[in-house]
């Protein structure tokens, strides 16, 4: 079992939140191990009990805690039935007793008026693992391509593209359909390869609508359920005015790696340098992602552009002052025309720290640049989130 990094509460109840596939029931069993009730809602016999009766689940739970000892109950994908919450809000008045709800998907939980019990429960979440998780059999080519799930990992080559193939095709095309969250299954998979194949570039749902012949509006609906599906997340551009932020183009990125060459079906090609510099800068922009949720730091990011295209590629913002801007390089060989986005972006805010991230073997200093390699780059980073 590998260490994660996010740091679960003992005690208190809480939601852990995250993609299928990236540990959440094999966390909580592994570090939950006594006086546990599993209540999985993936199967269907549990799903159809809870759904025809859910104070059945009340009933039972309360049997549990007071004649079988139980003390932390687990509710495994409980979005697919958020009624049972109810329940779980009087048993945690009732009794003494550590709820853990899991869930794949945040979209019925945040939609409807769904309880969220009232914040007497935390928020968690798990993403697939981070570079220090798997660092001792870390390879770079490979977290590239394949990304990070853990069922990925002691796979052949060829178990890893059909296990990836199948979550694009089962969970992201079909599944997300027959949950009722899409109900034009070709436009949104025409969608979702137009998403996967922009990734990390400015999102212009006009343009996406055009090429995937749906209504903008449709666009910018499925957007939101990749958010809502903890499929992805929105960067926004840097604007010191929020109104300016909201009305400016987002970027998007998938929450793995190995699920867009997946989507773009380039799991068994190489990766050519302008492909693989892109996937470079998802990855750093991943990882940073991770770790500010893992630190619950209250950092933001954001990227940086002009209105004549100079560009930095991820800012860190915190209690309104940024605190660093990032450049993202695969080369090894950093020259002054590398630093251009950075130049602009300091004459604008010199007093902000500025980073290039590459894959140098040293740290230096390039026209007030620190040039950093990437590792020494994610050793830094919990200072400055």
């Amino acid at each position: 079992m590998l260490k994660r990094e996010i740091v679960l509460p003992k005690t208190s109840s809480f939601f852990l939140l995250g993609p299928r596939q990236v540990g959440k029931s094999t966390l909580i069993k592994e570090q939950f191990t006594k006086h546990i009730w599993l209540v999985d809602l993936l199967l269907n016999e549990t799903y159809f009990s809870y759904s025809k009766d859910p104070s059945l689940f009340r009933h039972e739970a309360t049997n549990k805690i007071k004649n079988e000892g139980i003390k932390t109950i687990l509710v495994d994908e409980v979005q697919r039935l958020p009624l049972l919450l109810n329940e779980v809000q009087y048993l945690m008045q009732n009794f003494k007793c550590q709820f853990i709800l899991t869930g794949s998907s945040a979209r019925k939980l945040k939609r409807g008026g769904v309880n969220l019990l009232g914040g007497r429960a935390i928020q968690k979440f798990l993403f697939p693992f981070t570079y220090k998780e798997i660092k001792h059999i870390f390879d770079f080519e490979d977290v590239l391509l394949f990304g990070t799930l853990p069922p990925l990992f002691d796979k052949t080559l060829r178990e890893k593209t059909d296990i990836l193939y199948a979550y694009v095709n089962s969970y992201l095309r079909e599944e997300i359909q027959s949950e009722g969250i899409v109900r034009n299954l070709g436009g949104f998979s025409r969608f979702l390869d137009m998403a996967a194949n922009q990734f990390g570039e400015l999102t212009n749902y006009s343009a996406i609508a055009r090429e995937c012949q749906l209504p903008v509006r449709t666009v910018q609906s499925y957007y939101e359920i990749l958010e809502d599906t903890l499929i992805g997340f929105k960067v926004e551009p840097w604007r010191k005015s929020i109104r300016k932020r909201l009305s400016a183009h987002s970027k998007f990125y998938f929450f793995d790696s190995g699920i867009v060459n997946a989507i773009n079906k380039r799991l068994t090609s190489s990766l050519d340098g302008q492909l693989k510099g892109r996937l470079f800068e998802q990855w750093i922009i991943l990882e940073t992602h991770r770790i500010i949720n893992y630190e619950q730091s209250e950092a933001n990011v954001f990227y940086w552009r002009t209105n004549h295209g100079a560009e930095v590629d991820l800012l860190i913002e915190k209690h309104g002052q940024l605190k660093a801007a990032i450049e993202i390089k695969l080369s090894s060989n950093i020259a002054g025309s590398h630093l251009s986005g950075l130049r602009a972006f300091r004459e604008e805010y010199p007093n902000v720290s500025a980073y290039l991230v590459c894959n140098s073997k040293n740290t230096y200093e390039l026209d007030k640049v620190k040039i950093i390699n990437w590792k020494n780059y994610l050793t830094l980073l919990p200072e400055l989130i």
